[in-house]
């Protein structure tokens, strides 16, 4: 039976980062992935450039992370982003920053980043094991004792680090395995959910196709709860599909209609669409009216069709009242107020999100509340650490998940290699 010091279950960000942080406390390390290569959701991030970080200011950054941020200061403070950034660069991996703060390899290729990482695993003796699927973590009334393999050979450890993903983009490896591990040790598992993930709806207008493909640029999109309250609201892109949302702001709306659902007990959502977020609806009517007004034998359906996308327009004008071959010169002042409201306020039912499969990040996970924060050891076993997406964090696109996934890494690992040599 082979011996070791820590054992890291998962080839991915977390999991990398924490060997090496494991590692350069002296400890003896094996990586285990069930997988044929390490790195590979790592490998797709960003496109297939690997957005390695966000360069924000941390507590602007923990914004950024919805699901569990305020948990990460402890880990921060011990490898915050910027320590990400030195980290690479110190590794010869040049990065440059591009918008809204994220962070690339120059080389834009993310196998520059995973060849960095495993390269620097190698050079610290970490033993590298692909093929080696992990069927359980083995227990003892003092702590952790080792692993068994699916084939049912045995490793011992003093140290176990569990890095082995959500459930998202599962045909990269991450189907949950550790989920059940945690539970065997007395953890819970949070509620888990896709996020980052496309937008589900039954409206018919999006089953009948009429906006399929329509890419609507710099609008607020908004959540709602029963009440009409916004739960979130986020600026950017979006499009719509054949099923219903996607784009940046859709995505990052997505994790909080299964609140909302939850919370109220509906199994429907609201969403708004605002096409002009720097407007207010005065300033609006005064813009549209003057349009308008300037060409008043036209039909309006023809004077707008510049300003707000054509094939929006339809649907604004019937949920408004106004027939689009009305002109200015016959403009009833009802329909008009109705139709610059829904302008501001486009409303689409949803009812839900895509599958796992088409998520980039998992929601809910190991419950923060039985983790250290200070070394993502848990309070439950001795000797067993948790980092990356199988806690219960999740974040936006852009750098974030990424940033929480080597953050908590380095400091489980360190961790565990502080205590499997008696250093904790």
């Amino acid at each position: 039976m082979d011996i070791f010091e820590v054992i890291v279950i998962g080839g991915g960000p977390s999991g990398l980062m924490a060997a090496i942080a494991a590692a350069e406390q002296g400890a003896r390390v094996a990586l285990l992935d069930k997988g044929d290569k390490l790195g590979r959701k790592l490998g797709i991030s960003g496109g297939g450039r690997c957005n390695v970080t966000n360069a924000k200011e941390i507590d602007e950054l923990i914004t950024f992370i919805p699901g569990g941020g305020r948990f990460l200061h402890s880990a921060f403070a011990m490898f915050s982003n910027r320590d990400i950034i030195a980290f690479f660069e110190n590794l010869g991996i040049a990065l440059k920053e591009e918008d809204n703060g994220r962070m690339f390899p120059v080389s834009d290729k993310a196998k520059t980043v995973v060849d960095a990482l495993v390269g620097k695993a190698r050079s610290l003796g970490i033993k590298l094991l692909t093929h080696h699927p992990v069927r359980e973590l083995r227990y003892g009334a003092e702590g952790v004792e080792g692993v068994t393999l699916a084939n049912g050979e045995k490793i011992a450890a003093r140290s176990i680090v569990v890095a082995t993903g959500g459930k998202s983009v599962p045909h990269t490896g991450s189907t949950g395995d550790g989920y059940p591990w945690a539970e065997a040790a007395g953890h819970t598992i949070t509620d888990l959910f896709p996020t980052e993930v496309p937008i589900i709806s039954k409206e018919k207008f999006i089953a009948g196709r009429e906006l399929q493909g329509l890419s609507l640029r710099d609008v607020k999109l908004s959540v709602l709860d029963p009440k009409g309250k916004t739960v979130v609201s986020h600026r950017g892109d979006m499009i719509f599909t054949h099923f219903g949302l996607s784009g940046p702001i859709a995505l990052r709306c997505s994790g909080f209609i299964r609140g909302v659902k939850k919370k109220h007990g509906v199994s429907e959502v609201t969403m708004t669409i605002n096409l002009f977020p720097d407007r207010s609806s005065g300033d609006l009517e005064a813009f549209l009216r003057k349009l308008a007004a300037d060409e008043p034998k036209k039909a309006l359906k023809n004077v707008f069709k510049g300003t707000i996308p054509e094939r929006l327009l339809p649907l604004l004008f019937d949920r408004a009242g106004l027939p689009g071959e009305t002109t200015y010169e016959h403009l009833p002042k009802e329909a008009w107020l109705a139709f610059v409201a829904a302008v501001q306020n486009f409303r689409i039912q949803v009812s839900g999100t895509r599958p796992f499969e088409e998520a980039f990040v998992t929601g809910g996970g190991v419950n923060l509340k039985e983790i250290n924060p200070k070394t993502m050891g848990s309070k439950l076993m001795p000797g067993l650490f948790f980092c990356g997406e199988v806690l219960d964090i999740h974040g936006y696109t852009g750098g974030y998940n990424i940033t929480a996934a080597f953050t908590t890494g380095y400091t489980a690992g360190h961790h565990a290699g502080k205590s499997a040599q008696g250093d904790l």
